[in-house]
């Protein structure tokens, strides 16, 4: 029975997603029991994969009984349990937020965003990366959804921008897996990983434009200079409960990077170890000075927590970059910071600009403001949580 968890974090969000669709002129109060009971067990279901996970050992899925590198895996390890059970933490508190009243604003909230979920996890478990591409997929168009929920103009023209781009990204994506299939003759991380090592020498060229591709396929998924111009504006006119989630995509992003150039293009990867090392360090600094400038100039408390993202971005990337293990011990212990911070300020700028009317989320002065005191306090404390000073999280990270 333990074996089979690993399908569940997909299975059980795309079972309760698909209900909720089908169901979706009903009335709200069910599905909302339906979201919250899915992925309070879901929550549930990742902390068992990571006390699974805990003794080191790797274990796959084998869907149909197909074998690996023939069949498609899930595999389950301590990185894949920790990004799934971040993922259901964070997913928990979005779900609760929106049923204060932010599904009201369309029947299909709860459905597609069980279906994101599903994405998501399974981009954090899938040991194939053409499946990486698949997952890629199912929790985009998820997105693409939940970024227009409720409509305005604001959110049209990010939806946009944010469909255009990942269009292009998704073509990209499959050019490169053409290339990296055409080479080794698999799309199984492990198996391609041995592939790569034993190349033929007039090969090299050609898998390492495909591992670029890749790069900037990722880059753009976790947002990183120069190409990040899409997210402020997606995640700051996103719905609060929305960009809440999203603070977990760009990790996904970060995750691509660090499972593909570790295990395929790592230390074992011949000609080609670490050759990307030297590309992510100066992306990931670039990153870190034009996020901080974002954030100096935001003039509205929800772009500046979309650039406070991108400052996280740059910092798990220069975590990545150096490629040893105590940075990268680093970079896990503050991705759980970063993840749950950033989401949580997006919930508590909504609340804020809910409370302040007119004046919203702008960061000016409001009037007419009642209890102004108590949620101030509270975002004072979400910034010094993001500053990291000692003993919070991002310090000892």
């Amino acid at each position: 029975m333990m074996h089979h968890l690993i399908v569940l974090p997909i299975l059980l969000p795309l079972l309760s997603g698909l209900a909720m669709l089908v169901k979706r002129d009903s009335i709200l109060l069910p599905r909302r029991a339906i979201a919250l009971t899915s992925t309070a067990a879901l929550l549930v279901i990742s902390a068992a994969l990571v006390i699974q996970s805990d003794s080191g050992e790797i274990t796959y899925y084998a869907l149909g009984d197909w074998q690996p590198p023939f069949g498609i895996v899930l595999v389950l390890d301590r990185l894949s349990a920790l990004m799934v059970c971040l993922t259901a933490f964070l997913a928990l508190g979005s779900v609760a937020y929106a049923c204060a009243g932010d599904d009201r604003k369309g029947s299909n909230f709860h459905g597609l965003f069980q279906l994101q979920l599903m994405g998501i996890n399974g981009a954090f478990l899938t040991g194939d990366i053409f499946n990486l591409f698949v997952f890629f997929e199912v929790l985009l168009i998820a997105s693409y959804s939940l970024l227009m929920h409720g409509g305005g103009k604001d959110r049209t023209q990010a939806g946009f921008h944010y469909v255009a781009l990942n269009l292009a990204g998704s073509a990209m994506f499959l050019i490169a897996l053409g290339v990296l299939y055409g080479t080794t003759g698999t799309l199984n991380m492990a198996d391609m990983s041995q592939k790569v090592a034993a190349l033929d020498p007039d090969q090299l060229g050609l898998i390492k434009a495909g591992a670029f591709l890749l790069l900037v396929v990722f880059g753009l998924k976790a947002a990183i200079l120069p190409l990040y111009f899409w997210l402020p504006r997606a995640y700051s006119s996103a719905p609060a409960p929305v960009a809440a989630l999203f603070a977990i995509m760009t990790k996904v992003g970060i995750y691509a990077i660090l499972r593909v150039y570790t295990l395929i293009f790592g230390g074992g990867a011949g000609e080609l170890a670490n050759f990307v090392q030297p590309w992510l360090w100066w992306f990931a600094l670039a990153t870190l000075a034009l996020g901080g400038l974002g954030v100096l100039s935001a003039r509205d408390l929800r772009n500046q927590v979309a650039y406070l993202i991108l400052i996280s971005v740059g910092t798990l990337l220069v975590g990545v970059s150096m490629n040893r293990e105590a940075p990268l011990a680093a970079l896990l212990y503050y991705m759980i910071h970063t993840t749950l911070v950033s989401g949580g300020l997006f919930l508590l700028a909504d609340a804020i600009g809910e409370q302040r009317g007119k004046a919203g989320a702008r960061i000016v002065p409001g009037r007419g403001v009642t209890q102004p005191a108590l949620l101030g306090l509270f975002y004072f404390v979400g910034a010094v949580t993001v500053i990291g000073l000692p003993p919070l999280s991002g310090a000892i990270g």
